[in-house]
């Protein structure tokens, strides 16, 4: 997998990291089971540091997308359903452009929670 970051963009890197995880997952570029590259091994070819390739990472283990195991690494969980990371993906767009406006998280969910109803 090709990992693609630009530190001048006004994203963090970690988010970054994630987002490529995210997208290859979603176009089917990674396939569940799939190891990711070690973190150090990672860091170092994006010339970063550990802490925010694993701060990436920990962001899908928390949405569910890879599993974390201590000296096993990071793999791409089984059973998954690309459409899910892609609307993930969009998920983290929204979240970014609300950042960008200054609406507030619960702005953000009144916004969200209207468009499902009308939907």
């Amino acid at each position: 997998m090709l990992f693609r970051i630009d530190p001048s963009r006004p994203v963090l890197l970690a988010d970054q990291i994630a987002a490529n995880v995210r997208r290859g997952i979603a176009e089917g570029t990674v396939a569940p089971g799939e190891r990711l590259p070690p973190a150090r091994e990672l860091a170092a070819s994006l010339d970063v540091s550990i802490h925010t390739v694993l701060a990436g990472y920990q962001q899908l283990r928390d949405e569910q997308l890879i599993e974390l195991r201590r000296g096993r690494g990071a793999t791409v969980r089984e059973g998954l359903r690309p459409d899910r990371a892609a609307l993930l993906g969009l998920v983290h767009d929204l979240v970014a452009a609300a950042r960008r406006i200054d609406l507030d998280d619960e702005e953000l969910v009144d916004l969200v929670r209207s468009a499902a109803a009308g939907s």
